[in-house]
């Protein structure tokens, strides 16, 4: 594949070290980088101090390898979140599409291969701003608004190992942990102020430097050692997923993906979603609502990640034969409408 031929061909052991071993777990202390350079040179024996690590990363980032170094922030926990879709007309998508990538709390619109063709998230400060926003696009759009906010979360991680020839996300692993997490669509995320400014501060990044923490801690105006145990908090919380180097799957060979949605009675759906949530090839794994009202029946959503889509289709036909035997739909992204981070000042505002 030549993407993925590309993208490894003069990546070392410790680019790779970085790339994969530190999508989450960066440390949180006052300098970060000298203690991963300390790790990845006992690992791989190639003598690395933090400066190289910094270029490194700057390097990958600059390539595209790397999206952003810093925090992966949970909408769902800090605010309201739900997705979303609509039936747009073929002859006015582009203008539907217009309409909905208007909205800022609107952070991801896909074209899907289905009936309900466009798939989007909105993640806003309350549930009542979130619903007003969606009615607001049913009016300005006249298209129904089919409303799926998830209610437990199985498994959802885009964190994978890419430096291999893995033909989809994690198959040279062999298993991963899961929990089933009830989330509420009344979150709000009893943010402190400090905590608040912190969140809006890191939504894109953190800094690439020596004491990225201490940056921040300047940006914001706070003491290090009080953006440091804020951090802690908001990890242990759930408000931030994980620290580390986010990875553009797509530059790095992962550009197939499918969601497939599954009609799974009520009564198996936690032992079922826990199981497959497991899946290592499984990159996302949730409840949302049935909606029989807009024939709708579906309640578990899988996703997975492939370098090759035959790979991906073989996986979906597995899920189904061994782990899922009920209807589903397979609904295959064709296109990226809109695709950003969620805005968290919309997240923190009293008046979200």
């Amino acid at each position: 594949m030549s993407l993925d031929a590309d993208w490894r061909a003069d990546l070392d052991a410790v680019d790779a070290a970085l790339i994969d071993e530190y999508q989450s777990g960066f440390p949180v202390e006052r300098r970060p980088f000298e203690r991963v350079a300390r790790e990845i040179a006992a690992e791989t024996g190639v003598a690395v101090d933090a400066d190289d690590l910094l270029d490194r990363v700057r390097d990958l980032r600059e390539r595209g390898v790397f999206r952003r170094f810093g925090a992966v922030l949970n909408p769902p926990v800090i605010g309201s979140s739900t997705l979303a879709a609509v039936r747009a007309p073929d002859d006015r998508f582009d203008e539907v599409a217009e309409v909905i990538n208007g909205y800022r709390q609107v952070n991801h619109n896909y074209r899907r291969d289905h009936e309900w063709n466009q798939w989007f998230v909105v993640t806003a400060g309350s549930r009542e701003k979130r619903d007003e926003i969606l009615a607001e696009i049913e009016e300005r759009t006249g298209c129904e608004v089919l409303a799926l906010p998830m209610l437990t979360d199985y498994y959802i991680d885009l964190e994978f190992p890419v430096v291999n020839a893995d033909r989809f996300a994690r198959e040279s692993l062999d298993h991963t942990d899961v929990s089933a997490t009830r989330i509420s669509e009344d979150a709000r995320g009893d943010l402190s102020p400090l905590e608040a400014d912190l969140l809006l501060a890191i939504q894109d990044g953190f800094p690439l430097s020596a004491t990225p923490y201490a940056d921040v801690a300047n940006e914001i105006d706070a003491p290090v050692d009080d953006v440091l145990a804020a951090v802690e908090r908001l990890l242990a919380d759930g408000c931030i997923k994980r620290i580390g180097c986010v990875v553009n799957h797509v530059v790095t060979g992962f550009t197939n993906n499918c969601m497939v949605v599954w009609d799974v009675p009520d009564e198996e759906l936690d032992e079922r979603g826990e199981a497959v949530g497991s899946l290592p090839y499984v990159t996302l794994c949730y409840h949302r609502p049935r909606r029989p009202d807009q024939e709708w029946e579906y309640n578990l959503f899988t996703m997975i990640h492939g370098r090759e889509a035959e790979a991906v289709d073989a996986k979906i036909d597995e899920l189904a034969t061994d782990h899922l035997p009920f209807d589903h739909e397979r609904l295959y992204s064709t296109e990226t409408l809109k695709q950003t981070g969620a805005r968290y000042e919309d997240l923190v505002a009293d008046d979200a």
